[in-house]
């Protein structure tokens, strides 16, 4: 199987896991810890453009998990996290990893937020080595073992 397909196989295995999950998935930890795997994904390689931007704003806005959310309260979150990214990368990345570490009390809410990344960074057909690395940084962050999904 190609890479590219194994990368589609995964993402949309761990969105099937996330959906089944989705009525656990309701804390504020779990919000803010998403939000900023999804702007540290955006932003993996150091820079955001507005059409990626805007691309994981629309997968957030439409995410069937996050659907338990406020749209505008999501974006506003993510938002946040990609604007102190994108203004001083290293910085914005210690404070995604602060955000991303408030799930690791509940270890469900934990893996998801880790799924969430890897279903980000697949969404564009690319889960390239910077997503990856911000990823498994992401793992360790939350007490996970990276190679339980596959990094």
């Amino acid at each position: 199987m190609a890479l590219w397909d194994r990368l589609k196989e995964s993402a949309s295995t761990m969105q099937t896991q996330l959906i089944a999950k989705k009525n656990d998935l309701k804390s504020g930890a779990f919000r803010d810890s998403s939000m900023a795997m999804c702007a540290l994904v955006a932003a993996a390689d150091g820079t955001v453009d507005p059409a990626e931007r805007q691309r994981v704003a629309q997968l957030i806005a439409t995410n069937e998990v996050l659907q338990n959310f406020p749209a505008d309260d999501l974006r506003r979150r993510f938002d946040d996290n990609l604007d102190k990214l994108t203004a001083d990368f290293d910085f914005g990345k210690v404070s995604a990893m602060q955000e991303i570490a408030k799930a690791k009390k509940k270890p469900a809410e934990a893996r998801a937020v880790v799924q969430i990344g890897i279903v980000i960074g697949g969404a564009d057909g690319d889960f390239d080595k910077d997503e990856q690395a911000v990823v498994r940084e992401a793992c360790y962050a939350l007490d996970l073992p990276p190679h339980e999904f596959g990094l």
